[in-house]
């Protein structure tokens, strides 16, 4: 399994499948949780300065995604991770998390974080071994009893041992 991770538009309609495929997923796993707490990005606003998209393709199809949003004070925030169903397990979100984590390290960010919902116990798993930890709410966030939050501190040493 040769898999290409590669940062990339938003604005293309691999991505915007993916968009479109992670909110269907998030709406029939959380099919009780409110609206105002499924905190989702379209593809326009992913296609901003602050933002990084990275794509994960297999034989030049998309098959996942996930995205750096900076954010002052310096930290990130890892956003719309996703991986097709039928490639999940493969170790393709902690490919493309490592790729989020190197880019933030390299950029001087000192901090990772993110939200997910209660019930994405996988994807938890991806972030703990990843060395994530949960935290309290941050950013403009609310406390809520739909979300898990998570971070992880980083270095620049942390960048360059990624890369290699």
């Amino acid at each position: 399994m040769a898999i290409e991770i590669a940062i990339e538009t938003p604005l293309q309609d691999d991505m915007r499948a993916l968009i479109v495929e992670l909110n269907d997923a998030m709406n029939a796993q959380e099919p009780d949780t409110p609206e105002e707490f499924k905190f989702r990005m379209t593809a326009e606003e992913m296609a901003g300065p602050e933002t990084t998209v990275w794509i994960a393709r297999l034989d030049g199809k998309a098959v996942g995604c996930g995205a750096l949003l900076r954010h002052g004070g310096g930290y990130g925030e890892v956003k719309r991770m996703y991986v097709r169903p039928g490639m999940q397990g493969r170790g393709i979100a902690g490919l493309i998390l490592s790729a989020i984590e190197q880019k933030a390290a390299a950029e001087g960010m000192s901090r990772l974080a993110l939200e997910t919902g209660v019930p994405y116990l996988a994807a938890r798993r991806v972030y703990e071994r990843a060395g994530f930890a949960q935290c309290g709410p941050f950013a403009d966030y609310p406390d809520n009893p739909y979300s898990v939050f998570y971070e992880k501190a980083l270095t620049r040493q942390q960048a360059a041992e990624t890369a290699l």
